[in-house]
C-alpha cells in the first residue's frame, strides 16, 4: 500500500473490477517498452498495431497516446511534480508512464476531463493495482483542476530562459541550449522547439526508373515543396501498391533533398559510394538516380540485417557489409562518396520523439569521433576531383560545422565547395556559409545538414 496523503484522502473509493479499454492498454505497453526497455517507437508501434485487432479509430488513439505522450512527457512531468507529494523522480515508473498518458489526454487531446481521468485510472487499477490506481486518480484530479494555460503561468515565471523553454516545449535543456547556439533569438528557438512537437505527416518518394513524382500525385497527394521526387501521402503509406512493390518509398523531404543535392554535385562522376547506407532510404533514391544516369553504385553498411534491407531497395549495384572506417580495405576508389554518418538524430524529433529523452550530451564525444573517422575514410577512397558529401540528421554544432572545420584543418587534400549551385531552385534560407542547414520550422523538413568537399589533385595540395 502506498503511503501517500493523496491516497489517504481517497480511502473510500470504489474497488470494483477495473475494465480499461484495449487501446489504452496497448498504448501503455508500447510506451513502457520505449521508456523502460529502450525500444524505438517508430519500429515497435507499427508492428504492434499490425498484430492487433483494433479498428482504425482505435489505432489512431493508440498512435497519439504513444507518440504524443513521448513528445510532451517533459512538460507533463513538470506539471505532475507540482501535485505529487513525493519527488517525481522517485515515483514508480509504472505510475509515471500512466500519469503522463492521463495528462496528455487532459491537455493535448479532445477528451473530456472526466473521461480522461476515469479511463486512465481504470488502466492504472488494472496494470498497477488498486492502491496505485487510487494514487493516479488523486494526481490527475489535482492536475485537472486547472487548465493548461493556468499551469503554464508558473512556467512563464521561471527566469532562466533555457529552463523555461525546456519545460514549455518539452525538450531537455541541452537541446534548448544547442538551439540558442544556432538560432540566437528566443522567438526563433521557440519556433524550432514548437515545430518538433507537431507530428510529421508521411511523405512518399518516387524512385526514378521505378516510379515518378507524377505516379505519386495520381494517388491524390500534393507535390513536395522542394524535392522533385516526393509527394504527401494519402492513406496508409505501407498499404500503397507502389510502396509494397518497392517502386517507391516513405522518406522525409529533408532526406530527399540530401540525396538530390549529392546526385546533382556528383552527376559527372562515373561511380558513387554510399558509405553508411542502412536502413536504405537514401540508398534507394541515390541508386535509382545513379541507374538513370548510367552511373555505377555501391552501398556499404556496418550491420548485416540493415545491409539486407539496403539490398532489398537499391535499384542496382553492390551492397557491402562492413565498417565504413575500414572501407579502404576493399582497394577501390570512387568519383563521389556520400557519408550520411551516425548522429544524435535531434533533427528528426517530430518523428522520433523518444530520441530527445534518450540522447545525452555525453553521447556527443563518442559520436563526434565516429563522424570524424567516417568522414576521413570517405576522403581516403575518393579520387582526385571527386566529391565527398557529409550529412547528418542533426543541427548540433559539434556534429555539423565543427566537423567541417576539423576535417579541413586535418586534410590539405580537400576543399569545401559551395552547396548553393546544387540546391533545389525553390529552396531559400537554407545555407550556413557553404553548407546546407534545413530547419523544421522554416522548411517543414527534418533538420538535415549537408556539406560538400572536393578531393584535390596532388599538384594542388
Amino acid at each position: 500500500m502506498l503511503e501517500s496523503k493523496l491516497v489517504n484522502g481517497l480511502a473510500n473509493s470504489s474497488f470494483k473490477k477495473p475494465r480499461p479499454d484495449a487501446p489504452r492498454i496497448l498504448a501503455y505497453e508500447v510506451l513502457t517498452e520505449v521508456n523502460q526497455g529502450q525500444a524505438y517507437a517508430n519500429l515497435l508501434l507499427p508492428k504492434t498495431l499490425t498484430e492487433s485487432k483494433l479498428e482504425l479509430r482505435d489505432r489512431a488513439l493508440v498512435t497519439e497516446l504513444v507518440y504524443g505522450t513521448l513528445r510532451m512527457q517533459g512538460r507533463h512531468d513538470w506539471i505532475l511534480s507540482q501535485v505529487s507529494d513525493r519527488e517525481w523522480s522517485s515515483v514508480d515508473s509504472g505510475i509515471v508512464d500512466i500519469a503522463r498518458m492521463g495528462v496528455h489526454q487532459l491537455f493535448e487531446m479532445r477528451i473530456p476531463n472526466h473521461a480522461a481521468v476515469s479511463a486512465t485510472v481504470e488502466l492504472a487499477r488494472k496494470i498497477l493495482g488498486e492502491s496505485r490506481g487510487t494514487y493516479v486518480n488523486a494526481l490527475l484530479r489535482k492536475v485537472s483542476a486547472f487548465t493548461l494555460d493556468q499551469w503554464l503561468v508558473g512556467v512563464d515565471e521561471i527566469e532562466d530562459e533555457v529552463e523555461r523553454l525546456s519545460i514549455k516545449y518539452s525538450h531537455p535543456e541541452w537541446i534548448v541550449s544547442s538551439y540558442f547556439d544556432l538560432l540566437k533569438t528566443t522567438d526563433e528557438v521557440s519556433a524550432a522547439l514548437a515545430a518538433n512537437n507537431v507530428p510529421a505527416s508521411p511523405t512518399l518518394v518516387s524512385w526514378p526508373g521505378r516510379s515518378s513524382q507524377q505516379d505519386l500525385l495520381d494517388l491524390g497527394g500534393s507535390a513536395t515543396q522542394y524535392s522533385p521526387f516526393g509527394a504527401t501521402s494519402v492513406g496508409i503509406p505501407s498499404e500503397i501498391d507502389l510502396v509494397r512493390k518497392r517502386r517507391a518509398g516513405i522518406q522525409d523531404e529533408g532526406s530527399q533533398i540530401v540525396s538530390y543535392v549529392f546526385s546533382e554535385a556528383a552527376k559527372e562522376k562515373q561511380d558513387w559510394l554510399d558509405l553508411c547506407a542502412g536502413p536504405g532510404g537514401k540508398a534507394a533514391l541515390v541508386s535509382s538516380i545513379a541507374q538513370s544516369l548510367g552511373t555505377a553504385f555501391t552501398a556499404n553498411e556496418l550491420s548485416a540485417p540493415r545491409a539486407e534491407l539496403v539490398q532489398q531497395v537499391v535499384a542496382s549495384g553492390r551492397v557491402w557489409t562492413g565498417d565504413g572506417r575500414e572501407i579502404s580495405e576493399h582497394g577501390e576508389t570512387f568519383g563521389a562518396v556520400l557519408a550520411d554518418v551516425p548522429c544524435t538524430g535531434i533533427g528528426a524529433l517530430r518523428r522520433r520523439p523518444e530520441v530527445r529523452w534518450r540522447r545525452k550530451p555525453s553521447d556527443l564525444a563518442g559520436l563526434s569521433q565516429i563522424q570524424k573517422e567516417l568522414l576521413d575514410s570517405a576522403v581516403s577512397v575518393t579520387r582526385p576531383r571527386g566529391i565527398i558529401a557529409y550529412a547528418t540528421c542533426s543541427p548540433h554544432l559539434a556534429e555539423t560545422r565543427v566537423q567541417v572545420s576539423s576535417i579541413l584543418k586535418k586534410r590539405s587534400d580537400i576543399r569545401q565547395i559551395s552547396i548553393a549551385p546544387y540546391l533545389p531552385p525553390s529552396l531559400v534560407d537554407a545555407t550556413v556559409g557553404d553548407s546546407m542547414q534545413l530547419w523544421t520550422h522554416k522548411h517543414g523538413t527534418d533538420a538535415m545538414f549537408l556539406a560538400l568537399f572536393e578531393r584535390l589533385p596532388n599538384e594542388e595540395v
